[in-house]
C-alpha cells in the first residue's frame, strides 16, 4: 500500500491553514507544513492541527518545497497550497494514476477543472496569459499535450521527486518540476482540479517582480 505525505508551503496563512490540514488528514499519513517565517499564528495553528512544522530558508516557495521533501517519509508526495484555494477532496483523483502505475507525476489542471481566481482583472489576465504561453512552449518543445504547467496542486512519486534535482527558489519550481519530469523520461499526467477563491489573505506573487525569472527559468530548462 502506498503511503502519502502532504506538503503545505505556508506564509502568513493562519486563517486558513488549520482547515486545510483538517481536510488533508483524510488522505495523508504525514502532513508537513513548511513555514516561511510567518509573522502571524500559522505555525501555532499548524502544530495544534497535528502537522509537522518546519521552517524554510526564507528564499521562497521553491526553497520551501525542497525543504519539505527532506522530511517526507511517504511513497507519494502531494503538494497543496495553504490558502484554501485547492480542494483536498481532489487528492484521491491526483494520486490515482500513480497508485495505478500509470504515471509518476500528476498535476491538477485548472484549465480542465476551472478556476474562480483567474478571472475578472488585468492581473488575472496576465497570469493566465503567461501560464498559457509557458505551457505552450513546453508542449511544443517536448511534443506533449498538457493544459496547465503552473498549478501548485500536484502529486509525485517521492523517489522521482528526489531525482529531479530542482533548483528554483520561487514559484518557478512548478514549471521546472514539469520540464524535468518530461526531460528525464518520467511519466507526466494531469487531472481536473478546480481552483477556488482563496479563503483569506492575499497572493504572495507580484507579477512585476517575477516575470523575468519565469522567462529565464523557462529558457534555461527548455534548451
Amino acid at each position: 500500500m502506498n503511503t502519502i505525505s502532504i506538503v503545505i508551503p505556508a506564509l502568513n496563512e493562519g486563517a486558513t491553514i488549520g482547515d486545510v490540514i483538517l481536510k488533508c488528514k483524510k488522505y495523508g499519513q504525514q502532513i508537513i507544513v513548511v513555514d516561511g517565517h510567518s509573522t502571524d499564528d500559522t505555525r501555532e495553528v499548524a502544530e495544534k492541527g497535528g502537522a509537522k512544522v518546519v521552517l524554510d530558508n526564507g528564499k521562497g516557495k521553491g526553497a520551501a518545497i525542497r525543504e519539505g521533501v527532506r522530511h517526507v517519509t511517504g511513497d507519494i508526495i502531494v503538494f497543496i497550497d495553504a490558502d484554501g484555494s485547492h480542494d483536498a477532496d481532489d487528492i484521491p483523483r491526483l494520486v490515482a494514476p500513480i497508485v495505478n502505475g500509470d504515471a509518476d507525476h500528476v498535476t491538477g489542471s485548472r484549465l480542465i477543472g476551472g478556476s474562480s481566481e483567474l478571472h475578472g482583472g488585468f492581473d488575472e489576465f496576465f497570469r493566465l496569459a503567461g501560464s498559457a504561453f509557458i505551457t505552450a512552449c513546453i508542449n511544443y518543445r517536448f511534443g506533449v499535450k498538457i493544459s496547465d504547467s503552473q498549478n501548485g496542486f500536484r502529486a509525485i512519486r517521492t523517489d522521482v521527486m528526489r531525482q529531479l534535482d530542482l533548483k528554483e527558489n520561487i514559484t518557478t519550481i512548478e514549471q521546472e518540476m514539469i520540464i524535468k519530469t518530461i526531460r528525464q523520461g518520467f511519466r507526466l499526467s494531469e487531472v481536473p482540479a478546480h481552483e477556488h477563491k482563496r479563503a483569506a489573505g492575499y497572493s504572495k506573487i507580484r507579477l512585476g517582480s517575477v516575470w523575468l525569472k519565469y522567462g529565464y527559468c523557462l529558457l534555461k530548462n527548455l534548451l
